[in-house]
């Protein structure tokens, strides 16, 4: 277990950082609770753990390898990311709507084929398993990933629930949800420096 350490503290600081999943979280248990935020939980956790798992057999050193598609997953992940921002920046809590709704958990998961976050935190934390098999590789970084990410997200789910306590006026929420859009809208600028 303690060869593992080096791998656990830094896949907890990589996905603990802010990040989409970061953002989308925080502003999901804000605007709608932890209690209809768990889907998204769920799928974030599960999500990641296959990121993880097929970066572990792989399939991440042929994106690495194919700088055509490394580009291609950027502009899909910034349009999806900016996408997004504009939905927070145009939450309004006086006019809920039936399509405002948080992740679901499919929704949750097949982002994460698309969060350029993940993919850089799992390309790296394989240095940390790479004298294992593939198999045990992609395990161990499966099992290493959705367990921490399934408390990183339960953290900012709960800061953001409660967080929405101080969101008591109309211009306090907008600025909240504006201050989330924009910074997916800054991360979706990294993408590309």
């Amino acid at each position: 277990m303690t060869e593992f350490l080096p791998l656990i503290g830094f896949v907890f600081f990589g996905l603990f950082s802010p990040g989409p999943n970061v953002i989308l979280i925080t502003a999901s248990g804000a605007r709608f609770g932890f209690q209809r935020t768990v889907p998204h939980i769920i799928g974030v956790a599960l999500g990641v753990g296959v990121i993880a798992a097929v970066t572990g057999i792989g399939i991440g050193t042929l994106i690495t390898a194919q700088p055509a598609l490394g580009l291609l997953l950027k502009i899909i992940a910034s349009l999806w990311i900016l996408w997004m921002a504009y939905n927070l920046w145009r939450a309004d809590p006086a006019k809920k709507t039936e399509t405002d709704k948080p992740f679901t958990f499919v929704e949750a998961v097949l982002f994460q084929w698309v969060n350029p976050k993940v993919w850089a935190v799992a390309l790296s934390a394989t240095a940390y398993v790479a004298t294992l098999a593939p198999v045990q590789q992609a395990m161990s970084l499966a099992a290493t990933f959705s367990t921490i990410n399934l408390g990183v997200c339960t953290f900012w789910a709960v800061a953001g629930s409660l967080l929405s306590y101080l969101l008591i006026n109309e211009a306090a929420w907008r600025i909240f949800m504006r201050i989330m859009a924009l910074a997916l809208v800054g991360f979706s600028v990294l993408l590309f420096l």
